[in-house]
């Protein structure tokens, strides 16, 4: 038996390094509106749903104001994160953030104090 696993182990890794390198991937670099289970697996790095029994789609970052989330650990949000450069002004609290449901809004720190 374990000559058998083996065996199929060894044939498994053999198709693996065979197949052409995809630069997409299956389980990494997911395009928007791929089904996703965490935010790392996105190209986005935005793993978004509507509600908790919807399928996890990846998604684009929120643009300037906007509806936002801040970073999570669970990695899935019902409003994606802010695009690179502006910060999720938003009331955090203890609830909300067990309920990821802290909700804010996209702003560019740097034009807000000039």
């Amino acid at each position: 038996m374990e000559k058998i696993l083996a065996c199929l182990l060894v044939a498994l890794v053999a198709v693996a390094y065979g197949a052409p390198p995809d630069p997409r991937g299956i389980i990494i670099n997911l395009e928007e509106g791929e089904l996703c289970l965490n935010s790392a697996q996105c190209k986005s790095k935005c793993c978004h749903h509507d509600s908790v029994l919807s399928l996890a789609r990846c998604m684009p970052k929120a643009s300037e104001n906007s509806e936002c989330s801040p970073k999570h650990l669970l990695g899935v949000y019902y409003k994606c994160p802010c695009e690179r450069g502006l910060t999720c002004e938003v009331d955090r609290t203890i609830v909300g953030t067990i309920t990821n449901t802290d909700f804010g809004i996209c702003h560019d720190v740097g034009r807000s104090k000039q």
